[in-house]
């Protein structure tokens, strides 16, 4: 949406929850899709298409050319950092071609922040929820809140985590970010703290969740669905949390703090 691609590059979305056959397009839930494109059930059919012996993991997202019939590429940094550059010629306006979300002198900055978020906070949060012993859950749901303590020291100075303007690193950690209150505090135990707690951040996710790129890409029933209903092992019961109510759309502020 952002580099204005969706005429050339089209979405499917599978069911939200997860069972031991993996991931399936189940149309008939609200928010998901078909398999639009090979008119597949389950995405490891997908893995098969491209390489029949395939036996790894069949994850999500891929991104699959509908011309040689295969999967290109099933990771989701490399997928943003293809979309941002790659598919330029197809974009539908020169504005949208024209932004890089990956400028070659910040280019550094960018890898580096997206290092320790990655594994401070978006990997964090799993290592945490995941854990088997107290000092693995201990150890990790630190290393959790060090990571969010960072972020927001960074957005206390700067209106984005790479200076003043959109970059990889923001829509890298946004996903982390929009699902932490409503999913990550209480499933995964990652309750030191709130988002709401920060106020930086908090203004922050305000902000990109305000720009219709990034919010009409959020679908929190799916979010809270796919971890309380798809985790057993943590939720076996299944029973979905009501809350938390949160207003993605008060207003942020982040423009009068920082004006670009």
């Amino acid at each position: 949406k952002l580099k204005g691609l969706e005429d050339v590059i089209t979405v499917d979305v599978v069911d939200w929850l997860w069972t031991e056959a993996g991931w399936r397009f189940n149309p008939e839930r609200h928010g998901c899709t078909p398999d639009t494109v090979n008119g597949l059930q389950y995405v490891k059919e997908i893995y098969h298409l491209t390489d029949p012996d395939y036996s790894g993991r069949a994850t999500v997202p891929i991104l699959f050319d509908k011309v040689k019939n295969c999967i290109v590429n099933n990771e989701s940094s490399e997928i943003i950092r293809m979309f941002n550059s790659e598919f330029n010629e197809f974009c539908a306006t020169s504005q949208q071609r024209e932004l890089d979300l990956r400028p070659l002198q910040l280019t550094q900055e960018i890898d580096g922040i997206n290092d320790w978020a990655q594994s401070q906070v978006s990997n964090g949060v799993y290592r945490a929820g995941f854990a088997t012993s107290q000092e693995a859950y201990d150890s990790a749901v630190v290393d959790v809140f060090n990571g969010l303590d960072k972020i927001e020291d960074i957005l206390s100075k700067r209106r984005y985590l790479a200076g003043n303007q959109i970059t990889e690193a923001d829509v890298r950690i946004f996903g982390s970010l929009v699902r932490f209150d409503l999913v990550y505090v209480q499933h995964f135990k990652c309750n030191i703290r709130r988002i709401i707690d920060y106020p930086n951040i908090w203004g922050y996710l305000r902000e990109l969740y305000q720009i219709p790129e990034f919010g009409s890409t959020v679908h929190i029933e799916h979010i809270k669905k796919n971890y309380m209903i798809s985790h057993k092992n943590i939720n076996p019961t299944g029973i979905v949390a009501k809350g938390p109510e949160i207003d993605f759309n008060m207003p942020h502020n982040r423009n009068k703090l920082f004006p670009v």
